[in-house]
């Protein structure tokens, strides 16, 4: 496996610990895990095929009472955990660590033992196994957690208050967080935190005092316990959870992101694994451009110095020195670019961030071939280097105490005074220079529109309340305004930049940027944009400041609604996700929903109060239906799905039926016969069908749709003869926003003009029968180089994105050389998918 294939991977809680989005509909349960993280060679590539079993079942114990309190407390907070069934075939055991089912006991013993440590149950896993967050620090009354909070929100809210404030410099409580087992077959972070925990809970020495008394330190013991037991590096929702930040399309995600607003650390490490040699950030560039790097860079760099001659002490001969990639590394081998690692988003949250990845592999290979002993051994190496460069990483942060907070201030004030970011000199830090230097000029405003400039109410709705679940202020103009020469209405959402977290909104709402010259290579994607994949109308307002008076939003207006009068049809423009959770749900009732041409679907007058029900469920609004013919009648289509675990999860997030499949679930005689579409995207290869697999995809072919997607979609309609085109493959690195152009067809019509692409192919030589939908124009923002045949994206411009045409046989294919579905991130893009597969089955 190529490095650029085995890091083509994906992203893809039950309590809400400050102002969250709605709730989405609930999805099907997950499937089983797949996939791999920033360690080259450490898992699966993307393209690998989603299990055919049905989803795990979540585990069969009762939800816990415990929950995240506010504020109002004092510590420690005493919580008495349930304790889990012992599973004997949790991985962890046989590297002499420890299991899952063995933490709460150990964390309820401590809590016993000592007053210094608090246990709460910030969330549940994809399997309802519960995420401990355990707080150590020195005993407080609740005025004084209450004083604690006030200060925290008051370097946030009004910073230059926060910096005159010499009460909050002299008596501050440093947070620092330690995060650990975010990928579930990286186990030892969770035995290094566990071993800090009871070490800084039992010390009797004065240097622990004085820190507990000047800190907060919390510990995610385990972000993954699903994968920590399967042994797997994913969620059981075969996620990648250090790809899912500024998305949290995953529980856990969604527990780290509350909990890093809630607790706003100085300095967060999280502890990896495992690159042979110890590797301590800060990373290479590219840096992101929208950091406040000078206030980040001079912590790093000595936190990392610092860790890197704690492991050194250990004695070990593995241990002698560390990587900082920052130091060691060229440009683009381990970047900060974008925000989806868990760092990199405390980062912008006001954290000074770290992974740490620590030395020995024990996982994949390793695991089934070492003997135990060596196994143990690397684990016990591995351990002590997790509790040396967290010991290490705590005391950088109590010795720097008053500088980090601050600059924490800082970095807040700027925001608020929208400041244009600093240029940083040469030599800096050590080996600072030219090539290290990003920046960005900072829009002074975002409008989201509202009414009839806003191309989909849904989707601005979910966009908003990404924000806002991000603690990006958003709000929402009690009158008309206007603003960079627009007009907008009143209820129009504004997101003015003058605000502490203005990194963060401007990582999720700029369109990014083409740094395909700057570096010869990336470590994982590097274009991404809420604003132009999310399929909101979003307005960029450059200079001009916002005058008109806003509410504050903590969730987004309704959107749902039936404008058309009793007795009149009803038709829904199929533009977002959200539009085909509602056609699915209608369907799943067996009403009558036809299909235009053009994509909308209408429903009869006599379903008006199912409509009614799925408008106010999914936020979907149906308008008149034009008098006329109506299209062919659609059934809820059920999907035979040859795909990666993200785009499983998305399609039954849609509601459709899906039927996962591979080459070996099809050789093993899986029925078509009750499928609809078949969608291959991975781990189908039709020469390796055997005969009667063979057999079985002709039938279906002669009555059947497909859809596919990527260079293993287009070798299946290669070898099946559907469609005649010529596939050209681009660079398998390359990944970014891209402009398109979209036609009048089935697929194209209405479709955004932005699309993500990830090892991109586009079609040439179209045959007669076959439509351009979609058609490439620039890379936007990203990385995309030349493959060494010289095929790149000026190749790529004008040709066929996506193309649909029917067979020989009869059968309605779509082929897609973007990544409409990648990690679950570009959600503007789900109803172009599912406009294929209702034209694929609709007859």
């Amino acid at each position: 496996m190529s490095l650029r294939s085995a890091l083509r991977v994906f992203t893809v809680p039950l309590v809400v610990l400050a102002l969250a989005a709605p709730a989405e509909a609930a999805p099907a349960p997950p499937p089983a895990p797949g996939h791999a993280h920033r360690d080259p060679g450490n898992g699966p590539e993307r393209g690998a095929v989603a299990a055919a079993d049905p989803a795990p079942r979540a585990l069969a114990v009762a939800a816990g009472e415990n929950r995240i309190e506010g504020d109002h407390q004092g510590y420690p907070r005493k919580t008495r955990l349930r304790v889990f069934p012992e599973e004997p075939g949790d991985k962890s055991i046989k590297l002499g660590l420890t299991p899952y089912h063995a933490i709460a006991p150990k964390l309820n013993d401590l809590q016993a033992r000592s007053n210094r440590i608090s246990v709460e149950v910030a969330g549940q896993s994809a399997l309802g196994r519960d995420l401990y967050l355990v707080t150590v620090t020195a005993p407080e009354r609740p005025g004084e957690t209450r004083r604690q909070a006030r200060w925290r929100e008051l370097i946030e809210n009004d910073p230059v208050a926060a910096a005159r404030d010499r009460a909050l410099a002299r008596d501050y409580k440093a947070p620092i967080w330690i995060n650990g087992n975010i990928h579930g077959d990286e186990w030892e972070g969770t035995d290094g935190i566990l071993r800090t925990i009871e070490r800084l809970a039992t010390a009797t020495d004065p240097a622990t005092k004085r820190l507990l008394d000047r800190s907060r330190i919390y510990f995610t013991v385990t972000n993954n316990p699903d994968g920590r037991v399967a042994g797997t590096r994913v969620n059981a929702a075969g996620f990648d959870l250090n790809r899912d930040q500024t998305i949290s399309a995953q529980p856990e995600s969604r527990m780290t992101r509350d909990l890093v607003i809630r607790t706003q650390p100085l300095v967060m490490l999280d502890e990896h694994g495992y690159t042979g040699t110890t590797l301590i950030e800060p990373a290479t560039a590219p840096h992101g451009q929208n950091y406040e790097y000078d206030l980040y860079i001079k912590h790093a760099y000595a936190n990392a110095l610092g860790m890197e001659k704690a492991i050194g002490e250990l004695g070990y001969p593995e241990t002698r020195r560390a990587d900082i990639p920052f130091r060691d590394f060229a440009p683009g081998d381990w970047d900060d670019w974008p925000p989806i690692f868990t760092p990199m988003y405390a980062m912008y949250q006001g954290a000074v961030g770290h992974t740490v990845e620590i030395p020995l592999r024990v996982n994949r290979s390793e695991y089934d071939t070492l003997p135990v002993t060596e196994l143990r051994r690397r684990s016990a190496l591995n351990t002590d280097v997790v509790a040396a460069t967290i010991r290490a990483g705590i005391g950088y942060a109590e010795e720097n105490r008053a500088r980090l907070i601050a600059d924490q201030i800082e970095q807040f004030r700027r925001g608020w005074a929208g400041e244009p970011q600093r240029e940083i000199p040469d030599g800096y830090v050590p080996g600072f220079g030219p090539e290290d230097r990003y920046s960005v000029e900072f829009p002074r405003a975002y409008v989201i529109p509202s009414g009839g400039g806003q191309r989909s109410a849904t989707a601005a709705a979910r966009l908003v309340d990404n924000l806002v679940a991000n603690d990006v202020r958003v709000g929402r103009a009690q009158r008309p305004f206007r603003l960079g020469g627009r007009d907008y209405p009143a209820g129009s959402y504004l997101v003015d930049m003058h605000q502490p977290k203005r990194g963060l909104a401007n990582v999720m709402l700029a369109e990014g940027q083409d740094i395909s010259a700057k570096v010869p290579q990336m470590y994982d994607i590097s274009g991404w944009s809420h604003r132009l994949l999310w399929g909101a109308s979003v307005d960029v307002v450059r200079d001009e400041a916002p005058r008109v008076r806003t509410t504050p939003v903590a969730v987004a207006a309704p959107t749902g609604g039936v404008d058309a009068a009793p007795g009149r049809d009803l038709a829904l423009a199929v533009t977002d996700g959200k539009d085909v959770q509602a056609v699915n749900a209608l369907l799943g009732q067996g009403l009558p929903v036809h299909r235009q041409s053009d994509g909308t679907v209408v429903v009869p007058a006599s379903a008006r109060a199912a409509a009614l029900e799925v408008a106010q469920r999914f936020g979907v609004r149906f308008t008149l239906a034009p008098e006329g013919e109506r299209g062919p009648l659609l059934h809820r289509p059920v999907i035979a799905a040859a795909v990666a675990a993200d785009e499983l999860s998305v399609l039954r997030e849609l509601g459709f039926q899906v039927r996962p499949v591979s080459t070996s679930v099809l050789n093993a005689g899986f029925d078509l016969s009750r499928v609809d579409t078949l969608f291959v995207s991975s781990g189908l290869s039709y020469p390796d069908l055997n005969a009667a697999a063979k057999q079985a995809v002709e039938a279906f072919l002669a009555r059947g749709g497909v859809v596919t997607r990527g260079a293993t979609g287009a070798g299946f309609n290669a070898a099946t003869g559907l469609l005649p085109v010529r596939p050209v493959i681009g660079n398998e690195s390359a990944n970014g926003v891209v402009e398109v152009s979209s036609g009048t067809g089935p697929v194209g019509s209405g479709a955004p003009g932005h699309s993500f692409v990830y090892s991109p192919l586009w079609f040439t030589d179209l045959g007669p029968n076959v439509a351009a939908e979609q058609r490439y124009g620039r890379l936007v923002a990203g990385h995309w180089l030349p493959n060494a045949d010289g095929q790149g994206p000026a190749q790529a411009a004008g040709n066929a994105a996506v193309v649909s045409g029917v067979s020989g046989r009869g059968a309605r294919a779509v082929l897609f050389g973007t990544e409409p579905l990648f990690r679950a991130h570009p959600k503007g893009l789900y109803a172009q998918v599912a406009q294929a597969v209702f034209w694929t089955t609709a007859r």
